[in-house]
């Protein structure tokens, strides 16, 4: 099986591209806000349906790095790649069902809003934009970076300042989202994404059953004969075997996926879309539904591709496994590719590109509201609206233009380790954070910032001696050796550091401090926890 594409499917791919990028740019203008209103640009009005907003929800959830890393995991481990699927469906679970409510109770526009609702202070804000930032810029920089990647391996161009320049025009365009747009316009991205993403997904999986007589142990068995390890390949423990403690790295994975995927400020700002507790819920369902359907996708894509190609094939196209989703649906179609066919795999790549245009837009947007929100507005008191506003897109650029840069210098490397970087940040810093705040009573200033400080100087400090940044040929510096933390994420030290230093800050702040969180927090006891009244401060 070849992994090269047709010209048809080349030029189809590269009009379908500049078409969507047209269409996208155009939205945006049409649905941005039209006045100085900050609710409308940072919220929408909350005028989305439980429907839309969920997908919207579902597609700022699941990134280019979800979509092509999740996948290459499934085809190139099996097993350890479905229950690294079925964390990424469970994190959402979590959300929806302990802190998707509370968190659009508390919040206004952004995460800072939630936490400071108990606890107002500039430092809170100023703490939670850093963490923000921290946290979404790796993810920025890995889907940036392999965007010049995935052009090449589509278009069939391999010289590197056409990927570069890739990188440069599309990150210009996803700033070009965020400022214009607002939330409702990427809002309207995300829908898109997901109704092409799933819709196309769908129809290859499909075509990957049909080739096994719609038997899905017939495909696992064959996947498993051209993994190349055999029953292994349907085993757990095949991801994490080269490390010299396999059960506890993949337990570690997990719990980064799972406390941290949706916890990430760019996914729980879609809470604050909502109008009500009940349209929360619902659009949490509708979120919900659409990641367990994405998940189910891409394990049937997974598993095809090993079975139709090989994993041999597959690791030699990219080491890491990220081209797995497009050479499944190459390998769907057949040796014979028709024009309906030729046009659905036009489809799948159009689907995948807007997959990365739409998550970084929403990420670029969560940033720059967060600073214009979180850090101008709250010391500027007289900032009127119009200039709130244009702080948040002159914010945009101040964020995107440094992760294209960053984007440019790292495409060349093994980017895994700024995916795992921002799980984890998201598990060990920001989860336990909302989870004192919105629960805990007694919870004080100082153990939130000690959380929120704490949790992330232990994940930036540890993160570089895990074996994804050096000590291994897939690490992001394979000629070098400063490996001393034997796992590939920092979760099983972070995760309970993090939660560790809010109740250590708690406590050191003495008990009078406690006891007037206590009455403070009942004070929006209320608010937070049954939604009694929403405030607008």
């Amino acid at each position: 099986m070849t992994t090269q594409f047709s010209g048809d499917a080349q030029a189809m791919s590269l009009v379908a591209f500049s078409a969507v990028a047209t269409i996208t740019l155009l939205l945006c203008v049409m649905t941005g806000p039209d006045r100085d209103d900050l609710d409308e640009f940072y919220t929408g009005y909350g005028s989305l349906s439980a429907m839309r907003n969920g997908l919207a929800i579902g597609g700022d959830y699941i990134s280019a790095a979800t979509v092509l890393g999740t996948t290459g995991v499934i085809a190139l481990y099996g097993y350890d790649g479905i229950v690294l699927a079925l964390s990424t469906a469970l994190s959402l679970m979590l959300l929806m069902f302990l802190l998707a409510e509370p968190l659009r109770n508390a919040g206004r526009f952004t995460m800072g809003d939630a936490l400071a609702r108990r606890m107002p202070g500039r430092s809170v804000r100023i703490a939670a934009c850093v963490v923000t930032i921290a946290a979404l810029v790796p993810l920025m920089v890995v889907q940036l970076a392999g965007t010049g990647q995935l052009m090449a391996f589509i278009l069939g161009f391999s010289n590197d300042s056409l990927k570069t320049g890739c990188i440069i025009g599309l990150g210009a365009l996803m700033i070009s989202y965020a400022a214009i747009g607002g939330m409702k316009g990427t809002a309207l991205i995300q829908i898109l994404k997901m109704v092409m993403l799933l819709g196309s997904g769908a129809v290859v999986a499909v075509l990957v059953l049909s080739k096994f007589d719609w038997n899905p142990a017939t495909l696992f068995d064959a996947a498993a004969k051209g993994s190349g390890v055999g029953s292994a390949f349907l085993n757990s423990g095949l991801q994490f075997s080269g490390g010299p403690h396999p059960g506890l790295d993949m337990v570690s994975s997990q719990l980064a996926v799972v406390l941290g995927g949706a916890c990430l400020p760019h996914v729980t700002m879609r809470m604050y879309t909502a109008n009500s507790a009940r349209q929360v819920r619902r659009s949490m369902s509708w979120a919900v539904s659409t990641v367990v359907l994405f998940v189910l996708v891409i394990t049937v894509v997974g598993f095809g591709a090993t079975a139709l190609i090989g994993r041999a094939a597959i690791a030699a196209a990219d080491p890491q496994g990220n081209t797995a989703y497009l050479l499944g649906s190459q390998a769907a179609f057949g040796a014979e590719v028709s024009a309906a066919e030729t046009f659905l795999f036009t489809t799948v790549t159009t689907a995948i590109f807007l997959t990365v245009l739409a998550s970084v837009a929403g990420m670029i947007l969560a940033c720059a509201n967060t600073l214009a929100h979180d850090v101008f507005a709250t010391r500027l008191r007289e900032l009127s609206g119009r200039r709130e506003m244009m702080l948040a897109r002159l914010s945009a650029l101040a964020v995107g233009a440094p992760a294209i840069l960053f984007a440019t210098m790292v495409q060349h490397r093994s980017l895994q380790p700024l995916v795992t970087l921002s799980f984890c940040l998201g598990a060990s810093a920001i989860a336990p954070a909302l989870v004192y705040s919105l629960f805990w009573r007694r919870y004080t200033r100082t153990g939130l910032l000690a959380t929120l400080i704490g949790g992330s100087l232990v994940v930036l400090l540890m993160m570089p001696g895990t074996n994804l940044v050096s000590g291994s040929p897939f690490s992001a510096f394979p000629e070098a050796d400063f490996n001393w933390f034997p796992f590939t994420t920092t979760g099983l030290v972070s995760i309970p550091a993090g939660f560790l230093f809010g109740w250590l800050g708690t406590v050191a702040s003495g008990r009078r401090k406690a006891e007037e969180q206590r009455h403070q927090y009942e004070a929006v006891e209320g608010w937070i926890l049954a939604g009694a009244v929403r405030r607008q401060g």
